[in-house]
């Protein structure tokens, strides 16, 4: 292993750039005191070297993790790349020249201060994109499913099989506001698409309909004697809200009230 140098490594962001960092710390044997997308936001006093992402260092890299280390060790890196931690891009770059080090003990090495910060950054990206599978609400836009959500880390990589299998024969979009990605499924084919911009068109009034009727659905399922908000939050915290269908309302009309409006509009 080397020794850490007052050196700063900035890529552009992706992950074939920090698979370059990865090569260039080998390749000049030392191990950098941060690693950043883009420029320093503050001023110091370390070197400065910017890394040029390089796919052909990246497939050396990324081919030699599953022969030197392990296939799970691979796994890891990815996962951990879509966390929104700060420290991830170093965090990644000591895991592995660890790992190259140790080959595939280093998974078993718990209590290594680098391997158990990676695990519990896997860890929290993996219970988002749980939370996200559970919270997500479709809204139907001319028979096409729309969601939208704002997750801290990009878990659409993480969820996009999830949903492909389920809704084998829909065409749906899945956009991540945070960070300008989206899930695209269209034709039974699913592709993933980064910095965009979408915004959704007010929504035609049938879908509108369906939503008052899942929201008084509900409501009426609701134990009165039960509400407890508190234990609601902690399993359904707040800042998925904005984006659930029940949860954003305007009135409390009841499921009764809205069944009758909805057979009227039928007739």
């Amino acid at each position: 292993m080397f020794d850490r140098r007052d050196v700063i490594y900035c890529y552009d962001g992706s992950f074939e750039g920090l698979l370059s960092c990865v090569f260039i710390s080998f390749e000049r044997r030392e191990l950098p005191c941060a690693v950043v997308s883009g420029e320093p936001e503050q001023l110091s006093l370390a070197e400065t070297l910017c890394v040029e992402t390089s796919v052909e260092k990246a497939e050396r890299v990324l081919r030699a993790i599953p022969k030197k280390i392990s296939p799970e060790a691979e796994e890891l890196i990815k996962k951990a790349f879509l966390s929104c931690d700060i420290g991830k891009d170093l965090l990644i770059l000591e895991f592995l020249q660890k790992g190259f080090h140790y080959g595939r003990r280093i998974l078993d090495m718990l209590a290594d201060d680098t391997v158990n910060a990676i695990n519990k950054t896997v860890l929290f990206c993996g219970n988002e994109a749980q939370k996200i599978r559970e919270f997500i609400r479709f809204s139907d836009y001319g028979g096409y499913l729309v969601s939208v959500i704002e997750p801290k880390n990009k878990v659409i990589p993480m969820i996009a099989a999830h949903f492909t299998d389920r809704l084998p024969n829909e065409n749906f979009l899945i956009f991540d506001k945070t960070h300008g990605m989206a899930l695209i499924y269209y034709d039974h084919k699913a592709k993933i698409a980064e910095n965009i911009e979408f915004e959704l068109p007010p929504a035609i009034a049938e879908e509108q309909r369906y939503r008052e009727l899942w929201r008084g659905f509900y409501d009426t399922i609701a134990i009165k004697e039960r509400y407890n908000p508190r234990c609601r939050m902690n399993f359904m915290p707040k800042r998925y809200w904005a984006h659930m269908t029940e949860m954003c309302r305007d009135d409390k009309k009841s499921l009764e009230e809205i069944a009758q409006n909805y057979q009227k509009t039928l007739k």
